[in-house]
C-alpha cells in the first residue's frame, strides 16, 4: 500500500494539515512519536504560560474578524473547535492547549498513529520510504523538536532550558546567567526574580522587542518584567557580548569568558552558580537518510524551502507549520500557530492544484473598478489570514472578476497560479521602517490619520494593492492607516482605490 500523504508529527501544523485533507477525502496518515497530539506542548513553555492570545471578547460576531485575535485555535467549520471553549485567559496555560489539540484530532476522526517515533526516511524511484512505509509525498510537521546549543566552548557544563529545574526555590541565592535572548530566556529569568541573587541574560545581539518590530518572536511584553529589574538596579543586569568559554571552579560553580559587544575591553571573567542555556531550538535532520536529506539554511536550523513549502532539493518533500518561518524567518507569523494555519491551508491547496486538479478556491466579483474595489474593502476588513500573514499571503483579483483568497505572494510569483497577464494583488504590510523608530513616541513624525494623500509613507499595518503583470509588479496604491483598522471611509479609501483601479484598467484596455 502507497499512500498519497505521510505527515510526520500531530502538533497543531500536522494536525490543522490532517484535518483538511480528511475532510477532502484525501489518503493520507500522520506519524507522531508522543502518546498524545501536542507533544512539544506537554513541556513547553517550561514555566507554562503561553504567548500566543487568547481575545474571547472583541466586539464582533464575526468568526473570520475573530480570529485576528484568536492566536490558537486551528482552521475547521466546527464551532466547537475554537480555543475561547477552553480557555478565557488571555494568555493561556499551556494545558488548554494540550487538551483542545487532543479533542481536535478525536471530534474530526483524523487518522493519527501515536507511539511511533520515525527513525528513517529515504527517497528512491519516486516514492518516499518512511521506516517501512511507502508515500508519494512526505510532510513534515516536526517543529523545531532539539535545542540550539551554540558552539561555546564548556556549554556541555551548563544547564538547558528544556531540562532546568523550573522551581525558583531551587536557586535561592545564586548567581545565575541565562544565555540567550529570546522569550525562554526571559521567561526563565522572570521566575527567579524572587528568589536569585543576581541574574544576567546575555547574548550577542540587542533586544529587539516585539511591540516594535511587530515580530511576535521577539520579546514581548509577557516576559519582560525582568527588564524593569534591571533598569531599576535591582542586581540583575542584561549584557550584550558573546561567551567565549565556560569553565568549573575547583570551589564551585563556574567561571566564563565574556567579550562585550560594544566596547574594546579585553575579555572579562565572570562567576556564576548557575548557567542555563536558552538559545532556542532547531530543526531534527537526523532522520533522514541521504537520500532524502533537504538542504538546510539560517545556522543549519532549517531546511530550505520554493514558494510551495517544498524542499529545495528533494521533490515531494515537504514542510508545515514552525519549519516554515524559514520563507519569513523574524518577518512575518510562520513561526506561530496563528500564522501557520493560513500557511498549511495554502499548502493543502497548492497540493490540490498540483495533484488533485483542484483549482485555487475563487469567487467572481463584478468585474468593473468600483466592483472590484467594493471586494477588497470587504475583504480587507475582515480577513484573518492577510492580518496575521501581514506581506506573505495575499488575495489576488484579475481583471474578469476572479477572486482568488490567501495565495502566498511567493507563490504566485513563481507562477503558482498560472499565466496571469495581469492581476491586483492585495496585501496588508507595515511601513519598510516600522521597526526603527519607538511606537510609543509620540513626537515620532508621522502622517495623519486617514491622509489618503500620504498613505505610502504609513508606518503602521495598512492594504497594499499591487498592480503585477506577470512576475512584475508596476504599480502600487496604500490606503491609509486607520486607528481602528477599518477602511472603509468612502473619500480616504474606496474611492481612491476605485480611482486607481480605473486607471490601470483603462490603460490595459
Amino acid at each position: 500500500m502507497t499512500l498519497d500523504y505521510l505527515i510526520i508529527g500531530a502538533g497543531p501544523a500536522g494536525l490543522q494539515l490532517a484535518a483538511l485533507l480528511e475532510r477532502d477525502g484525501r489518503d493520507y496518515l500522520v506519524l507522531e512519536a508522543g502518546p498524545a497530539p501536542g507533544t512539544f506542548f506537554a513541556t513547553y513553555p517550561r514555566h507554562r504560560t503561553l504567548i500566543s492570545i487568547n481575545k474571547v471578547w472583541t466586539g464582533s460576531e464575526d468568526p473570520e474578524f475573530n480570529l485576528r485575535s484568536d492566536w490558537n485555535s486551528l482552521l475547521s467549520d466546527d464551532e466547537s473547535l475554537l480555543f475561547k471553549h477552553y480557555s478565557r485567559r488571555y494568555f493561556p496555560h499551556a494545558d488548554d492547549l494540550v487538551r483542545y489539540l487532543a479533542d481536535f484530532a478525536a471530534r474530526l476522526g483524523l487518522r493519527v498513529r501515536y507511539d511511533t517515533r520515525v527513525s528513517n526516511i529515504s527517497f528512491a524511484n519516486g516514492l518516499f520510504d518512511v521506516d517501512g512505509l511507502a508515500a508519494r509525498r512526505v510532510v513534515v510537521a516536526t517543529g523545531v523538536s532539539q535545542l540550539h546549543v551554540p558552539p561555546i566552548p564548556g556549554a556541555e557544563l551548563a544547564e538547558r532550558y528544556d531540562t532546568v529545574s523550573v522551581d525558583p526555590e531551587d536557586f535561592t541565592n545564586q548567581r545565575v546567567l541565562i544565555i540567550g535572548k529570546g522569550n525562554s530566556a526571559f521567561e526563565t529569568a522572570d521566575a527567579l526574580v524572587e528568589t536569585a541573587a543576581v541574574i544576567h541574560v546575555a547574548g550577542p545581539h540587542a533586544i529587539r522587542l516585539a511591540w516594535q518590530t511587530h515580530y511576535v518572536g521577539h520579546l514581548r511584553a509577557v516576559n519582560n518584567n525582568f527588564l524593569d529589574t534591571y533598569q531599576l538596579k535591582s542586581q540583575n543586569a542584561v549584557l550584550d557580548g558573546t561567551v567565549e568559554r565556560i569553565e568549573r571552579r575547583a570551589e564551585g560553580g563556574f567561571r566564563i569568558d565574556f567579550r562585550y559587544a560594544r566596547t574594546v575591553e579585553r575579555l572579562r571573567r565572570l562567576e556564576y552558580d548557575r548557567i542555563i542555556l536558552a538559545t532556542g531550538f532547531r530543526f531534527d535532520a537526523s532522520i533522514f537518510a541521504a537520500s532524502a536529506r533537504p538542504r538546510l539554511v539560517i545556522d543549519d536550523r532549517f531546511p530550505e524551502q520554493t514558494p510551495a513549502f517544498e524542499s529545495v532539493n528533494v521533490p515531494g518533500l515537504y514542510f508545515a507549520g514552525t519549519l516554515t518561518q524559514q520563507r519569513d524567518f523574524k518577518r512575518s507569523t510562520n513561526g506561530f500557530i496563528h500564522g501557520f494555519r493560513y500557511g498549511v491551508r495554502a499548502l493543502h491547496r497548492i497540493l490540490g492544484v498540483r495533484h488533485h486538479g483542484a483549482p485555487w478556491p475563487s469567487v467572481a466579483v463584478e468585474p468593473s473598478p468600483d466592483g472590484i474595489a467594493d471586494a477588497i474593502v470587504a475583504r480587507i476588513n475582515r480577513t484573518s489570514a492577510l492580518w496575521q500573514q501581514f506581506a506573505v499571503l495575499a488575495d489576488v483579483v484579475l481583471p474578469d472578476g476572479t477572486y482568488y483568497e490567501e495565495v502566498p505572494v511567493a507563490f504566485l510569483r513563481d507562477g503558482g497560479l498560472g499565466d496571469v497577464p495581469l492581476a491586483f494583488v492585495t496585501t496588508l504590510e507595515y511601513g519598510p521602517d516600522h521597526d526603527t523608530v519607538d511606537p510609543f513616541d509620540i513626537t515620532v513624525p508621522r502622517i495623519a490619520e486617514n491622509d489618503a494623500a500620504a498613505a505610502h509613507d504609513a508606518s503602521y499595518l495598512h492594504p497594499v494593492v499591487r498592480v503585477h503583470r506577470g512576475a512584475q509588479v508596476v504599480a502600487e496604491h496604500h490606503l491609509a492607516e486607520n486607528l481602528e483598522n477599518h477602511w472603509d471611509l468612502p473619500a480616504v479609501h474606496r474611492e481612491p482605490l476605485s480611482l486607481f483601479l480605473k486607471g490601470i484598467l483603462a490603460d490595459a484596455g
